[in-house]
């Protein structure tokens, strides 16, 4: 590759030859010419130094009208001679102030070093704004604040436009309307227990206030333990059931091995016993059974045999499946009884209720995903403070209002899906430009 050297007296960047080929995003990279740009810039950096930007000057600025000539001028101002280049880059002076040295202390208020702006204190109260403070104080208010409800629907009818311009824009498609949608207009599914509609914002009880009576903080302490056990207490009945389980598999399996061995070893037995002793009169003659290859018909008994074994086996697993299987059908129709029971009980107390408890829900739900389960908003009472201020806050905002619109049955619960599957693609450079046909 030659070796490009500048000229002596050019102060340019270093340029490469230019390369005809311009098929790829690197030659693009490497191909560009910035001198412009680079030379703008500078002129814009000297004319900033010399005073201000030529363009954005008045014309007052830059131009002196001469209406009458004076010719003393030149006897009164002699000839000045051209100095050094030097002494004229030591002259020059630039109108933008030079970065001060100093270190600056740190309640030094400085501006951005164009125009000095002069600051406002805020660390006191002036005398018109404590004035209005005391009429505050006495009830007299200068102003209030009107609350108006919005009157803007997005479903109604836009506005017609006028004649003229629609006959200007006849030619245009008409706009489609959007359409209203059909659940707008039915209320949402309520998921509480009691079917009550569910509140935004639920107005919580005594037992949780940040000072709470002894009574109903006691009580709510009480019942929260005991929900807290019986979850426990139902993850290990789980837990052991799970272990019963596989237990139960485990010793099914190595029973059908044990039986299958010993299957096997009868087997074997048979075929390599003695026949037996015959017997006549005084006399006893033992027979020994020669070794022999099994015919046909005797292997075929023996497969059957082993079929046979074997359909009992699986009718005796698929039985105990199928009585399972029932039993837990019994068990859970006993418990919806049960539940709908005491459904029917808390209906009669709760008719009273006007709105749902968001804490209790009903079994069916909207979606295919569950619920997220409701934080357990309880402070310990080591943790009790007797000042608002020494409270910490907790829990987060976001979940709650989420929870609370699945609840209120605004929208179905849904799973976070970070990475959407995209479809493969390949990119390929067509060679178009090698088809060419010589004239």
């Amino acid at each position: 590759m030659p070796v490009l050297k500048a000229p002596a007296g050019n102060t340019d960047a270093p340029s490469q030859y230019k390369q005809p080929s311009r098929k790829g995003k690197k030659a693009w990279r490497k191909n560009v010419d910035v001198t412009d740009v680079t030379k703008g810039l500078d002129a814009l950096n000297t004319q900033i130094i010399q005073g201000g930007i030529i363009a954005e000057k008045d014309s007052a600025d830059l131009f002196v009208l001469d209406v009458k000539g004076d010719a003393s001028i030149t006897k009164k101002f002699p000839k000045i001679k051209k100095g050094l280049k030097s002494d004229e880059i030591l002259a020059a002076r630039s109108a933008v102030p030079a970065v001060p040295m100093r270190k600056r202390p740190a309640h030094d208020k400085t501006t951005d070093g164009v125009l000095p702006v002069k600051r406002q204190r805020k660390d006191y109260v002036s005398g018109k704004e404590l004035s209005r403070l005391k009429k505050v104080a006495d009830g007299q208010h200068e102003s209030t604040v009107d609350i108006v409800d919005a009157t803007f629907d997005p479903w109604a009818d836009e506005p017609q436009p006028e004649p003229e311009k629609a006959v200007e824009l006849a030619f245009l498609p008409q706009k489609e309307k959007p359409k209203k949608p059909k659940t707008l207009e039915q209320q949402s599914i309520s998921l509480s227990a009691n079917g009550k509609p569910i509140p935004a914002v639920y107005v919580p009880k005594g037992g949780a206030s940040y000072n709470p009576d002894f009574t109903e903080y006691r009580e709510r302490l009480i019942e929260e333990s005991e929900k807290a056990v019986e979850a426990e207490k139902q993850r290990l009945a789980e837990l052991e059931a799970e272990r019963i389980k596989l237990e139960a598999a485990a010793r099914s399996a190595a029973e059908a091995e044990a039986a299958e061995a010993r299957a096997d070893l009868s087997e074997w037995e048979d075929d390599s016993a003695w026949e037996g002793f015959e017997s006549a009169g005084e006399e006893l003659s033992v027979k020994v059974k020669r070794p022999r290859r099994k015919t046909q018909a005797e292997r075929n008994r023996i497969k059957r045999r082993k079929e046979e074994e074997r359909r009992l086996k699986h009718e005796a697993a698929m039985k105990a499946k199928n009585a399972q299987a029932e039993r837990i059908k019994q068990i859970a129709l006993e418990v919806a009884e049960k539940e709908r029971q005491l459904a029917l009980e808390k209906a009669e107390f709760s008719d009273a209720e006007e709105v749902g408890d968001d804490e209790k829900l009903r079994r069916k739900q909207l979606g295919r995903y569950r619920l997220p389960e409701k934080d357990l908003e309880l402070v310990l009472p080591d943790e009790l403070q007797d000042s608002l201020r020494l409270l910490k806050p907790e829990g987060n905002l976001l979940k709650d209002r989420y929870r609370s619109m699945l609840v209120r049955g605004k929208m179905e619960a849904r799973r976070k899906i970070p990475f959407k599957r995209l479809a493969k693609t390949k990119i390929t450079e067509k060679w178009t430009y090698k088809d060419f046909q010589l004239a």
